[in-house]
């Protein structure tokens, strides 16, 4: 008769087919109201005299064994019409129905006297339900919670120690002196309950953390039915170690109690919980209260007597906060770690983001020229967009992860590829420049995909660092444009018609000039071979040789035509033309890289140079040819304010500036390809031919 008054349908976890039909439950919930009442009518009687006297032997015997045999009846008539959690409930049922077996025993043979002998049969009853319970809650909590974590037991351990050090430090040293004066079998069977109820008390609030101190409504009355139950336990058993019991005492009252909240659990709605995370405060909330708890036990025995038990339990508390402490220490590392991965993992594919990749970058460059070799490559796919648009974004999702594991494979132990995002891939790959050829090629096969309707392949762009780029941004800049470069080739030459654009200006603007720069772009191209230029680099050292001074057609005619020497400002104003040429190339995308090289084309080895004052290596490589090529054509070309000087005029000229002005190797390196044109014409190559010549069919 112990149902609650509220029972409603039952939740996914219990099939509505094996819920009792609404009649039943309305009858449950009649004998839910029956069992409150008799239970608010055994206090009034107890506290208030509610019925006088002549109610004593049926309050106290016959309604007090009835509440208890009820509850036992709720328990097992859930566990006889609903199939769900059977074994559990039938187990608890078990447990009230040895107490009320007990207390009916108790009833019979012992009545009211007060003064029972120990042990008797009721005791072997009474002993019996607590293993029951035992096992009847450690079902449930199978049944209905998910998922719980090391720390969730170890909250649950924290509170059962602290629990259980109150109990002892107040009732256990009394009962254990009044036991220890009759027999073995009487001391036992008297310390059995206090053990019992503390381990039961223990295994509540476990119940209570496992779910994350936020119980559902069936825990909440079955924690009140066990937890009063315990209590009560305990503190009868303290009281008739002091000889202060009394029948009738309001001790009595919350075992009924506790035998109604247990009977009305069983008909609450089963709710499974699959995910238990506690935040903020709430995670150490409950640990820290049951740790204030141990202390002030620890600190009470410090100034009154305690027993060693209650003293062992508190001081095992405190040890278990700690060890609680230091999991949630492990927990917050484990999960910064996470974070961190998360923060530097792209979801999609599971390589690295574009937040890995620069942090990759910074960490390979931060010596400067001084770091490690190694080449940075970015991919973009071709034909991914049509992909997108025939297949659907999920398939292209789909797509892209599969090309991303592949990429992945492809230069494992290598480099590391990133996903910057969109269709855009990268590597950085920890290998000499020399060598990195196959891993790209490897790096482009991964990345192409061929089916039914549909080809995707990739572009790219690459980089050696810190050779051609020193700093993360210059790397991701020069690559980015020769990939676009590249795409813009394949797509019809963006890059040619940009580059044919500006060659036209400049030939309309100043003829001569013109002719100057294809001139140095000819001899530019001669020396990066001889320097082991890939052709990609070629091409845009031809172009930055071409085009490095076309931020000149911003400096007025006076200033560039003038046949005396320069004053300090107008010098300024020539200064800033490698700057005006950078902003004009950038607006192209794919001469990015062409931009880069024609900012540094007036730079100086020694750091004298503009507009940066870079030095030595950390010049890019294209422009220090330029630079070279550019001072030895004007050395040999007739200008207004200076005669032409012969090649070797020219070339003991740049010997004498190498190591300050120019990089010495490249200087070397043109000469080395003069006397080699030379050589070839001495020996019938060509006629007296001019050096453009030589150079074209180089």
């Amino acid at each position: 008769m112990q149902a609650p008054t509220d029972i409603r349908p039952p939740p996914a976890s219990v099939a509505r087919e094996d819920w009792p039909s609404p009649a039943v439950r309305l009858a449950l919930r009649g004998f839910a109201v029956v069992g409150a009442l008799a239970v608010a009518f055994h206090l009034a009687h107890g506290q208030l005299g509610l019925g006088g006297h002549a109610l004593d032997t049926f309050t106290w015997d016959w309604l007090y064994d009835a509440i208890i045999v009820g509850a036992a009846a709720s328990c097992l008539s859930r566990a006889a019409l609903v199939p769900s959690e059977r074994i559990a409930w039938l187990v608890l049922g078990t447990g009230l129905a040895l107490d009320a077996t007990g207390e009916i025993y108790y009833t019979l043979a012992f009545g009211n006297s007060g003064n029972p002998p120990i042990p008797s049969l009721s005791d072997l009853f009474y002993l019996l339900y607590y293993p029951c319970m035992y096992a009847g809650l450690v079902l449930l909590v199978r049944m209905r919670m998910e998922d719980f974590s090391a720390s969730t037991w170890l909250d649950g351990a924290i509170g059962a120690a602290a629990s259980a050090a109150v109990v002892a430090a107040i009732a256990f040293e009394p009962i254990w002196r009044s036991a220890t004066h009759g027999s073995v079998a009487s001391v036992a069977t008297t310390l059995a309950y206090p053990v019992g109820d503390m381990v039961l008390l223990g295994i509540v609030i476990c119940v209570f953390a496992l779910s994350r101190w936020r119980p559902d409504r069936a825990w909440v009355l079955l924690g009140l039915g066990l937890g009063l139950g315990a209590t009560a336990d305990a503190a009868y058993a303290y009281a008739s170690a002091k000889g202060t019991y009394v029948v009738g005492d309001i001790l009595d009252t919350l075992w009924l109690a506790s035998a109604w909240f247990t009977g009305a659990a069983a008909w609450q709605r089963a709710k499974v919980t699959r995910s238990m995370r506690a935040e903020g405060m709430r995670l150490l909330a409950m640990p820290g209260v049951f740790a204030v708890v141990a202390l002030g036990v620890l600190l009470y025995g410090g100034f009154h007597h305690v027993g060693s038990v209650g003293l062992m339990l508190a001081g095992a508390a405190i040890l278990l906060v700690i060890v609680r402490a230091l999991w949630a220490l492990h927990d917050n590392f484990r999960l910064l770690a996470a974070s961190r991965d998360d923060a530097v993992t792209d979801a999609l594919t599971g390589l690295g983001n574009r937040r890995k990749m620069q942090a990759e970058l910074e960490r390979a460059l931060a010596e400067g020229q001084a770091s490690p070799p190694a080449v940075f490559a970015m991919f973009d796919l071709d034909g991914f967009k049509a992909y997108n648009d025939r297949f659907g974004h999920p398939a292209g999702d789909a797509l892209l992860a599969h090309l991303g594991r592949r990429l992945k494979i492809a230069v494992a132990g290598a480099g590391i590829p990133c996903r910057l995002g969109g269709d855009e891939f990268c590597v950085l790959l920890n290998a000499d420049p020399a060598d990195a050829d196959v891993f790209v090629a490897a790096a482009l096969e991964a990345l192409s995909s061929h089916g039914e309707g549909f080809s995707v392949t990739a572009s790219h762009g690459k980089v050696a660092i810190p050779a051609e780029a020193d700093t993360p941004s210059q790397a991701l800049r020069l690559t980015d444009g020769r990939m676009y470069a590249l795409k813009s080739a394949r797509q019809g030459g963006a890059g040619d018609r940009t580059h044919d654009v500006l060659m036209g200006l400049l030939r309309e603007r100043q003829p001569e000039l013109h002719e100057h720069l294809c001139e140095v772009g000819r001899l530019a191209v001669l020396i990066g071979r001889r320097l082991g230029m890939n052709p990609e680099q070629l091409d845009e050292v031809r172009r930055a040789a071409e085009l490095h001074d076309i931020g000149k057609v911003a400096i007025p005619d006076a200033i560039l035509n003038k046949p005396g020497p320069l004053t300090e400002e107008e010098w300024a104003f020539v200064r800033r033309h490698t700057l005006v040429a950078e902003r004009i190339m950038m607006a192209a995308p794919a001469m990015i890289p062409v931009a880069a090289l024609v900012r540094s084309s007036h730079e100086r080895w020694d750091g004298g140079g503009y507009p940066d004052g870079r030095a030595g290596e950390a010049i890019p490589l294209g422009a220090r040819i330029v630079s070279v090529c550019d001072a030895f054509n004007a050395m040999t070309t007739e200008r207004a304010y200076a005669r032409a000087r012969t090649p070797e005029e020219a070339m003991a000229e740049l010997r004498r500036g190498a190591g300050t002005q120019f990089d010495p190797r490249v200087v070397e390196a043109l000469i080395e390809a003069w006397q080699e044109l030379t050589s070839g014409e001495a020996r019938g190559q060509g006629s007296t031919v001019g050096l453009s010549t030589h150079i074209a069919g180089a």
